[in-house]
């Protein structure tokens, strides 16, 4: 009703109802509660009557308390960061926040200035495409079919008569989730009949398709431990200095939970998996895999081999700090 009143100086009362689709009694209490909030809202009586907005009414009035106005902040100077192409609109809307805000919320905001700098431990995926959440977010909010294909690492579409082509196939999108700076569909698949977790930059997106579907229960009823223990969720290798790999003696979807983003966890059986990871150095590839104390084999490459040998060596020399140190028990 707000961008309606914005649009053209009077409004008929059932025009309004009409463009609305809600009956004219509603209308009238949804007027007196945009004036309760202090939208200046006025009646112009007479045969050509009806509602327009009064003067002032360029923006809301900002009800914002202190932590409000710093949530604001936060969310506009890092939102560039997981979506491509907000960095120019975020700014101009953090400063037009600021310029009609009451001195004391501007303040606030103002001294909470962010620089964003790369994240050396969770690689976060490239900005994703506003269209793209756009059209995800709407098929997802009106219960919408979609039919989508996969892409490429590099994010090409594969086209008819290559090998990894797959055509289109329809998709029930339940939930988006973002984490460790990546953007995650929740979806059932009919023809499978399966639940999966979908990187969203890594799938293309054919035009809405406007068939409704009927909402399923996902399993466990927890969308975001979904997604963390998912291990076939699209994730691909981070670029590191050093990458490597080697088989757990542990569930993929245990591992999947714990690995560092930017890593890549296959299954092989229920109780072992392969890990592709990277970090700084070998040895830093070596301190991880030794976070998940478990039992592990068929480790890649040689560099990574000598660099778990090096710590087994440096951690086998470790001691007690007195003979009569009372340390707690292994848990």
């Amino acid at each position: 009703m707000l961008s309606l009143l914005a649009t053209r100086r009077r409004w008929p009362l059932a025009e309004l109802a009409a463009r609305l689709a809600v009956s004219e009694r509603t209308v009238r209490r949804d007027i007196e509660t945009l004036r309760l909030l202090d939208y200046p809202v006025v009646t112009v009586h007479g045969p050509a009557g009806g509602y327009q907005m009064g003067p002032g009414h360029t923006l809301p009035p900002l009800l914002f308390d202190a932590d409000q106005a710093l949530a604001v902040a936060v969310a506009l100077q890092t939102a560039p960061s997981s979506v491509f192409g907000l960095g120019e609109d975020a700014a101009r809307a953090l400063e037009t926040l600021e310029q009609v805000m009451p001195a004391r919320l501007r303040a606030a905001v103002e001294s909470l200035r962010l620089t964003a700098l790369p994240n050396y431990w969770e690689f976060s995926a490239s900005p994703i495409d506003p269209e793209t959440l756009k059209v995800a977010g709407t098929a997802v909010r009106h219960r919408h079919m979609l039919r989508v294909e996969t892409r490429r690492t590099d994010g090409s579409r594969p086209v008819p008569g290559e090998a990894d082509f797959e055509p289109a196939r329809r998709l029930e999108p339940h939930h988006m989730v973002i984490w460790a700076g990546r953007w995650y569909m929740v979806g059932y698949e009919p023809a499978r009949s399966a639940w999966r977790a979908y990187r969203l930059d890594r799938l293309y997106l054919h035009p809405p398709t406007g068939i409704s579907f009927d909402p399923r229960d996902l399993p466990g009823g927890d969308v975001a431990l979904f997604v963390m223990t998912t291990h076939d969720r699209g994730d691909t290798p981070a670029s590191w200095q050093c990458t490597g790999s080697a088989r757990f003696t542990l569930p993929a979807e245990t591992v999947a939970r714990w690995a560092p983003g930017g890593s890549v966890v296959e299954h092989l059986d229920p109780e072992h998996c392969r890990i592709t990871l990277g970090a700084w150095s070998w040895a830093g590839v070596a301190g991880i895999l030794a976070t998940f104390d478990a039992d592990l084999d068929e480790v890649e490459p040689a560099e990574l081999v000598r660099a778990c040998r090096r710590l087994g060596r440096r951690w086998a020399g470790v001691t007690d700090i007195s003979e009569d140190a009372d340390l707690p028990a292994d848990p």
